[in-house]
């Protein structure tokens, strides 16, 4: 027997940490990001050093840069180019001194913090007068559901001008990992120095961000606030230092105590297209795909892409793996990919190896594309964990008022059985639901904890096509069922002894 087959599934949740790690938060925002401690234990328990990590959908490098920092090789994809932007900058904090990042600081400081005080002063001509002489963004349209059409108009002129000035100031440092951080904290200013920033109420005016994060579109500020250019890139790049210090650190304790010898490697591959240049090569996967059409990625980074020169191709923006979108993907289209992306990421894996994949939505076809293309490919389901109470969730259920994501973390292994698959099971959510509640030792449980016991056991009784209910529906037997939605707490409460009637019945 190996390591590999002697693996004892995580079978628990782990309570997040997001804010526990300068290099994943604070240094460039982002929008989903695991907490770095989940994904962190999970490569522990499931793979040893040496190994070769993977996460087909990289996002901002959580996987790929906890993977790097325990001795293994960190391989990170996305078709994001702002995605690979903010995973490479961060794991490329390693080089270089502290000394050279303040050096960089204080270099910026004297090309352009005057330049940029006595703008805050021009008049609209002498601002006009200057935009002749600096290098722009090309001024592309934006997504139709944008509140301005071209993307000059995301920024007032003052913003636009001190960006280029700040930008053009970077661009002349020689040294290339301190130019690269340098970069990344630009990166992290553009976030907040352009029309959708939000300041959060009742507290400092800088403290905020860009709507592009809190409700996925280009809405621009009933009342925009212009932040100080040079106190809002100073704070990014004390954020970026302090993130390098962490990394120094971890790296400086490996090397005390064993080595240090891990990689990072970086790809913008279509998942397909990526199995094809790792075929079984790969010894653990953890990933967390796109869930449908609640983020537009592409679209959204248009406003970093744009002016970092990183625009992608119309031949990637087709192969993004969402619904809707500018390029209007079905959602047909995206169940089908969705199963091709799982069967490639179990084709990439060794003999043995594990596959982690995070995912919520209320649509079951999403769940029953994840589960029957990686058991039609010879990974067996091992352990379905409900990551619920995350103070992340909480934020968008107070948004979206009683939201029934379904988050999970469905790991599987990679066994070469293939399973020939029934879809004619017979399932009862009525029964389901009062088994759970009734077996509930606690007055209160979580949505998602719920729904997602209801996914893994239609699943098991080959009946997963029978969750055919609204959310809606499943919120009024809830509350048919004893149970009111707290919206402080964004859990169900038990409110009095629970008397279920037959209300929703499925074959």
């Amino acid at each position: 027997m190996n390591f590999y087959s002697l693996v004892s599934p995580i079978e628990s949740p782990i309570a997040a940490d997001r804010q526990g790690a300068k290099r994943h938060y604070g240094v460039h925002p982002y929008f989903t990001r695991r907490p770095y401690n989940v994904v962190r234990d999970y490569i522990l328990r499931y793979s040893q050093e040496r190994d070769r990590i993977l996460d087909p959908f990289g996002g901002s490098g959580v996987t790929g840069i906890e993977a790097f920092l325990e001795n293994r090789i960190g391989m990170h994809n996305d078709i994001n180019p702002l995605a690979n932007f903010i995973a490479s900058g961060i794991s490329e904090l390693h080089k270089g001194s502290l000394d050279e990042y303040e050096d960089g600081l204080t270099y910026v400081e004297g090309q352009c913090r005057y330049t940029l005080s006595r703008i805050q002063r021009y008049d609209e001509n002498q601002l006009a007068e200057l935009k002749e002489t600096l290098s722009l963004p090309e001024n592309v349209v934006l997504p139709r559901n944008s509140d301005a059409k071209r993307y000059h108009d995301l920024f007032s002129l003052r913003q636009l001008l001190s960006l280029a000035i700040l930008k053009e100031a970077i661009d002349s440092i020689t040294n290339e990992p301190i130019r690269n951080g340098m970069l990344l904290a630009w990166s992290a200013t553009l976030a907040k120095l352009n029309k959708t920033f939000l300041s959060a109420e009742g507290r400092a005016e800088s403290r905020g961000g860009s709507s592009i994060f809190s409700i996925y579109r280009y809405k621009i500020a009933k009342q925009p606030i212009e932040l100080l250019p040079w106190d809002t890139f100073h704070e990014r790049v004390t954020n970026v230092i302090k993130a390098k210090t962490e990394i120094d650190r971890a790296i400086q304790l490996k090397r005390q105590t064993g080595g240090w010898f891990g990689s990072f490697e970086i790809y913008s591959r279509d998942v397909e297209d990526l199995c094809s240049e790792f075929p079984n090569s790969i010894d653990y996967i953890f990933t967390d795909p796109p869930y449908g059409g609640h983020i537009s990625y592409l679209d959204l980074s248009t406003l970093w892409n744009s002016w970092l020169g990183l625009s992608p191709s119309t031949d990637t923006r087709e192969k993004e793996l969402i619904v809707g979108g500018e390029l209007n993907l079905s959602e047909n289209v995206y169940v089908e990919r969705l199963g091709r992306s799982i069967q490639a990421c179990v084709r990439m894996l060794k003999k043995d190896r594990w596959l982690s994949i995070v995912f919520q939505h209320w649509n079951p076809s999403y769940f029953e594309a994840i589960l029957s293309s990686a058991a039609e490919s010879g990974a067996e389901l091992r352990a379905a964990v409900s990551q619920v109470g995350d103070p992340i969730w909480s934020m968008h259920k107070k948004k979206n008022n009683s939201v029934l994501a379904g988050e999970m973390i469905l790991t599987f292994q990679n066994t070469g059985a293939v399973k020939k698959l029934r879809r004619n099971g017979h399932f009862d959510v009525f029964q389901a639901v009062k088994q759970i509640l009734d077996n509930t030792h606690s007055n209160h449980v979580f949505g998602e904890y719920l729904f997602n016991r209801i996914i893994i056991e239609a699943w098991n009784k080959s009946a997963i096509h029978s969750l055919d209910m609204s959310k809606e529906d499943f919120m009024d037997l809830l509350k048919q069922s004893g149970w009111h939605y707290d919206q402080e707490k964004h859990y169900w409460a038990k409110d009095r002894p629970h008397q279920l009637e037959p209300l929703f019945t499925s074959a």
